[in-house]
């Protein structure tokens, strides 16, 4: 399977999906961390994916995005962000309404 295609089958199979540094509890950076936090807030049942040991993943994922960083948070197919808009996003109340939609 095309790497391409691969991602966007992760995509498409899972309503909520995090492309993160490590696992939820046992996150490998302090972004990746911050951005499971907030996902795990919302009680919300999600895959995560582990880009460290997916080199393929870690490489292509960002071209397939156009976004160049870590961790990436997917809702429906698309692209919500960082863990920084996660962030702005959850404080400003509008990210439990785009994860609610999965419910």
């Amino acid at each position: 399977m095309k790497i391409f295609d691969k991602i966007k089958q992760q995509i498409n199979n899972n309503p909520i999906i995090l492309y993160m540094k490590g696992s939820p509890k046992n996150p490998q950076c302090g972004f990746s961390n911050k951005a499971a936090k907030i996902i795990l807030f919302y009680r919300v049942k999600f895959t995560y994916i582990n880009i460290l040991k997916d080199s393929d993943i870690r490489m292509y994922l960002p071209k397939y995005a156009n976004w160049p960083t870590f961790p990436q948070l997917w809702v429906n197919n698309k692209l919500i962000g960082g863990s920084d808009i996660l962030y702005m996003l959850h404080i400003n109340n509008k990210l439990k309404k785009i994860l609610n939609f999965q419910k």
